[in-house]
């Protein structure tokens, strides 16, 4: 049997990157990292790692891979990331009467924050 353990995500600046998701997501380094590899595992208790490694490709507008951030506060928390150096994203394929929001890491990740109160 296998379990995620952690998602990897591209930067070019893994420094950066690693400072916004340390703060998003109450996150730590598992170990030093490096100008081009690092993990992130919560401060607190189990849950997946976010890894970050350094890459040069560009970022998709649309992503085949992304976070989604759960929360029953969703504009606050759209707030609270966007104050860390999120960005919201111009995102075309909203459904009608979404539950998410779109937002990129200052890398230009896409990632969205889910509202968990949505519809019940």
């Amino acid at each position: 049997m296998v379990h995620i353990g952690t998602v990897v995500m591209g930067a070019t600046d893994v420094s950066r990157a690693a400072a916004f998701w340390k703060a998003a997501l109450t996150y730590t380094e598992r170990e030093p990292g490096t100008d081009d590899w690092v993990v992130l595992v919560p401060v607190e208790g189990p849950g997946v790692g976010v890894g970050l490694g350094r890459s040069t490709s560009p970022v998709q507008e649309v992503p085949r891979v992304h976070l989604d951030l759960y929360s029953d506060e969703q504009e606050a928390e759209v707030e609270r990331l966007m104050g860390l150096g999120a960005e919201r994203v111009a995102w075309e394929l909203y459904p009608p009467d979404p539950d998410f929001v779109v937002l990129a890491d200052p890398e230009g990740n896409r990632f969205c924050v889910i509202d968990t109160t949505h519809g019940g």
